[in-house]
């Protein structure tokens, strides 16, 4: 039995043919790769040993190199702090604020709504503030993740969570603008309109937070 792993997502088909998609991320079958065999390391071992008797060389020294400068390039630096971002998984780690947040604003919003009170909506208004301070890191830790851990891989999964994130972004800004502009918006006609577009608001961040946690656990 063959093992193919898809490039992408790194998930494992056990099958003498690779997938026609990757059930997790969708990608097609070209993305897949053939795992070593199993075989594979009985034949290295073989002819290492071979190897292995034919006497050592003597290893060569190389003359030491003159060192020289390092500058720091803007390029140089976006890639380490790139780089740091993936090793500490920023994006997985930064996306709970809102994921956390978000509930608990449209929970507070519609309290307010149904009992007229004014404390529980500027609860909600101040948890929408911290949503908004961290989504850019949120939105910009995602696109490296996208880019160097799935490859800018454009299937089905990834329009849908890119999507999903754009329409979160979107309702919360004009969630957050509304409030300010009309700090009595839930009390006025319009107040079932600010309702529904944070009841949208929170169920593109759900969705996007389960493509998200699909792509991470391999369901």
């Amino acid at each position: 039995m063959k093992k193919w792993q898809c490039s992408v997502c790194k998930y494992i088909h056990e099958g003498d043919e690779p997938p026609e998609k990757c059930p997790i991320c969708g990608v097609p079958a070209e993305k897949f790769v053939l795992l070593e065999d199993t075989e594979a390391p009985k034949d290295k071992s073989a002819t290492a040993k071979e190897t292995s008797s034919s006497p050592p060389e003597a290893p060569k020294k190389d003359k030491p190199k003159a060192k020289t400068p390092s500058t720091a390039t803007p390029d140089t630096l976006y890639k380490k702090m790139t780089a740091l971002m993936m090793k500490h998984h920023a994006h997985p780690v930064t996306v709970h604020t809102p994921n956390g947040i978000l509930p608990a604003a449209t929970v507070l919003f519609v309290i307010g709504w149904l009992f007229d009170s004014v404390l529980m909506g500027k609860a909600g208004f101040i948890n929408l503030i911290f949503v908004i301070l961290v989504l850019p890191i949120v939105l910009f830790s995602g696109v490296v993740a996208w880019k160097l851990k799935y490859r800018g891989a454009m299937s089905h999964i990834f329009k849908v969570k890119i999507l999903a994130a754009l329409v979160t972004t979107t309702a919360c800004a004009i969630s957050t603008l509304w409030y300010l502009a009309d700090p009595t918006v839930l009390e006025s006609p319009y107040a079932w309109a600010f309702i529904v577009l944070n009841l949208v608001m929170l169920g593109a961040a759900g969705v996007a937070g389960h493509l998200g946690g699909k792509l991470v656990f391999k369901d």
